[in-house]
């Protein structure tokens, strides 16, 4: 399987469920894998590849309702599509509350579930690249010297050569040189990349990241 290839991983304790969905999802060369209970997908890590859940509200044991808030404690960030048998509007709400990407009630349209599928897959890949792109911009940050950071601090907040070097206590020349240094270490193309990378590194330091 290609690293980008789509994965969907289908939680349901009913075996008749599991397989239709599975042979549905075969029949569109989407690759998917079947568990019959939350503890049976938890002993299997899942891919690092674009993917989603399809899980069924009442499962044996513990409702669905209950293993997506044990995989968002367990800090497994997947998109959840929802199933279920026995829908009800209170129950649709605090799926969709705690980040569920859609929620279908039995018996559904298989274009519907594919349509669902393919709205999560996408939110996936694109949740993967963000992390990608910041811990690349992390790794950049990290190669910057205490010098480098306080003088990339003080240009994104808008201050001249001149202004930094009397900030700092140091030549302009001295203050050109770190800051040409910055922006071949951090690979920003202007300033206003700069200024980008620097809101994107405070959010990242403050835990502040986009959901499903």
């Amino acid at each position: 399987m290609k690293a980008t290839e789509p994965i969907v991983y289908v939680v349901d304790d009913d075996a008749a469920v599991r397989h239709a969905i599975k042979d549905l999802l075969e029949s569109v060369g989407i690759r998917s894998e079947t568990f019959r209970s939350g503890r049976e997908f938890l002993v299997r890590k899942p891919a690092d590849t674009p993917s989603c859940l399809i899980l069924d509200v009442r499962l044996p044991g513990s409702s669905g309702l209950e293993f997506q808030r044990e995989l968002k404690a367990a800090g497994f960030e997947i998109p959840i599509i929802f199933i279920t048998g026995h829908g009800d509007i209170p129950i649709t709400v605090q799926a969709m509350k705690a980040g569920a990407v859609d929620f279908l009630t039995k018996p559904f349209r298989e274009q519907e579930l594919l349509d669902a599928i393919h709205k999560a897959v996408d939110r996936h890949r694109e949740r993967l690249q963000q992390v990608s792109d910041a811990a690349k911009l992390r790794q950049c940050y990290e190669e910057l010297t205490p010098r480098e950071r306080e003088v990339m601090a003080l240009v994104t907040r808008g201050l001249l050569n001149k202004q930094i070097a009397a900030e700092l206590g140091t030549s302009e020349t001295t203050v050109k040189i770190h800051r040409g240094q910055v922006m071949r270490k951090m690979k920003a193309e202007s300033l206003a990349d700069l200024v980008r990378m620097a809101d994107r590194i405070a959010q990242l330091s403050k835990g502040i990241s986009q959901p499903f």
